[in-house]
């Protein structure tokens, strides 16, 4: 199924509200991207920062089904809206 970008953007923009409420992982993000605080309110209206924000998400099986709960969404949604976003597409090794 794909979801349309507003859709997608929608879930990046919750995943990255859930994000910042998250005290333990929010300092995880911020050192792993290099992102600071001025970075997430400006990012928060960019497709591609929200497609990062979904990448994180997606490294960890754990805080999809976090952020799925927490948000009310099925567990495959993250990864829809991922590929929805910019550098999000399918790659096919073969």
């Amino acid at each position: 199924m794909t979801l349309k970008r507003e859709t997608a953007e929608a879930i990046g923009l919750k995943c990255l509200a859930w994000l910042i409420s998250e005290e333990d992982l929010l300092p995880v993000f911020l050192g792993s991207t290099g992102a600071s605080e001025a970075d997430l309110r400006a990012g928060a209206t960019e497709p591609a920062f929200l497609g990062s924000v979904l990448d994180f998400l997606l490294m960890d099986d754990a805080w999809v089904l976090r952020f799925c709960e927490a948000a009310d969404l099925a567990p495959e949604m993250p990864m829809q809206a991922r590929q929805a976003l910019p550098g999000g597409h399918n790659v096919h090794w073969t």
